[in-house]
């Protein structure tokens, strides 16, 4: 897993935040490209190509969703894009109102002030719970670890469809009223 190997670290869905990003630093002042300036024009093509291989791997395995998906792609394991069941029947009420509001009710506006504390608030509940889960897969045998992937997978789902949800939440209540 070449993200991993970057960094010198072991394939694993929990990873401390702190030490992934001291070895990121540590990486990045080793491989920057200013240090290879007079080397060899291979040399300096290395350096470029790690430096953007630290660029990507960071910004995937520092965020735990994108990590889970890199983790369970390279490992072979493909993830479902369906949403659980209720989800949709859930928000199917808050995406008319953003409907409403982007036709110019502004009557659905406090609706979907409130959802998006919500949504942000339960948005956070479930990082924390990723972070639990994941410590918890590391921990476990293969066949254990098969028992929770649609559990990971789920709370994944979930996760980004409201993460959608908010942005477009966001970009409806910025629209000034006509």
């Amino acid at each position: 897993m070449q993200f991993y190997d970057a960094f010198g670290l072991k394939p694993a869905l929990s990873l401390d935040a702190e030490d992934l990003k001291k070895r990121f630093y540590e990486r990045s002042r080793q491989w920057h490209p200013d240090r290879f300036g007079r080397a060899p024009a291979e040399e300096q093509q290395k350096a470029l190509d790690m430096t953007s291989t630290l660029n990507d791997a960071f910004r995937t395995l520092r965020d735990p969703a994108s990590r889970a998906e890199y983790f369970f792609k390279e490992s072979g394991v493909e993830l479902s894009k369906q949403l659980p069941s209720g989800i949709l029947e859930e928000f199917f009420e808050l995406n008319m109102a953003i409907e409403e509001l982007r036709s110019g009710d502004e009557s659905v506006r406090p609706q979907l002030i409130e959802a998006k504390a919500k949504n942000s608030a339960l948005l956070v509940g479930m990082e924390n719970q990723l972070v639990s889960i994941f410590e918890l897969y590391d921990t476990f045998t293969p066949s254990e670890r098969e028992m929770i992937i649609e559990t990971i997978q789920d709370l994944l789902n979930t996760r980004r469809y409201i993460a959608n949800f908010l942005r477009e939440v966001d970009k409806q209540l910025n629209v000034l009223p006509n």
